[in-house]
């Protein structure tokens, strides 16, 4: 595949990123992308003494993809959780993605299609999408730009509530996707800034000493449905023009209790 990796026997008692908020739930094992004077590399951290062990399921070299399984097991060898990650390169850089522990993954095929949502999957069955062009970014179900999947949509806006120059984020600290327009409907209203990255509601908020409610907050619609159109830019990804409105949706990692186990922020 053409990538460096590299293994330290060192992970902090909390994980990387606050991936685990206590000692009890900090992971075994870590994945990151980090870069040196080089350029990119695969990083694996795991925690001194963790019984463990990491296989390399599927390989498709064409690709630049990988499907890797870290299974952990107690001091007598007992076998506690496993994970499975998808590796691997997409437009302009290199990746890891969790996948949800409910699928049943054993290639890099079956795992990117279980990183779709389901939403997508129905319209590609809908649309009678072929599997060559399902695994394509842009196909007449849906485009993709990352984790984030466009799909067609007829949704009238309200002019006076489209947004111009909006972020798109699934609030883990990473950079946003920027929209040129977008437009959201229902969801609960919160405050969003560096420091709450998730947002907060208004009692939440408002509970903040004035001093810190003065520190860059935006308000922003949690678990809305979304809608984007025109110019969807990343400095990761070539950006994208959506002609007409998108509905937004985000892959499934989401779904995965193994994201802890990730320091890699898109």
């Amino acid at each position: 595949m053409g990538v460096r990796v590299k293994v330290f026997e060192d992970v902090p008692a909390a994980g990387r990123g606050n991936l685990a908020g206590s000692r009890e739930e900090a992971p075994r094992m870590v994945l990151d992308i980090r870069r040196d004077k080089i350029g990119e590399f695969f990083e694996i951290r795991t925690a001194p003494g963790g019984l463990q062990e990491v296989v390399v399921l599927n390989v498709q070299p064409r690709e630049k993809h990988l499907l890797l399984l870290s299974r952990q097991f107690d001091e007598q060898g007992r076998f506690l959780a496993k994970q499975k990650f998808l590796c691997g390169h997409d437009e302009r850089h290199w990746f890891v993605a969790a996948i949800p522990e409910n699928e049943p993954v054993t290639t890099v095929a079956s795992a990117k299609i279980a990183l779709k949502p389901e939403e997508v999957r129905t319209r590609e069955g809908l649309l009678g999408i072929s599997r060559k062009a399902s695994f394509q970014r842009r196909n007449s179900a849906f485009i993709r730009q990352g984790e984030w999947f466009f799909v067609p949509t007829a949704v009238k806006a309200d002019p006076l509530l489209v947004l111009k120059d909006e972020p798109l984020s699934r609030g883990n600290g990473g950079k946003p996707h920027w929209a040129e327009e977008c437009y959201r409907s229902g969801g609960d209203t919160v405050y969003v800034s560096a420091r709450y990255p998730n947002g907060l509601t208004a009692p939440e908020y408002k509970k903040l000493p004035a001093s810190e409610r003065n520190r860059g907050f935006r308000i922003m619609k949690r678990d809305a449905t979304v809608y984007v159109r025109g110019k969807v830019s990343h400095p990761d990804h070539e950006t994208v023009t959506l002609i007409g409105w998108h509905r937004v949706l985000m892959n499934t990692e989401n779904r995965s209790s193994a994201m802890r186990f990730l320091a890699f922020l898109d």
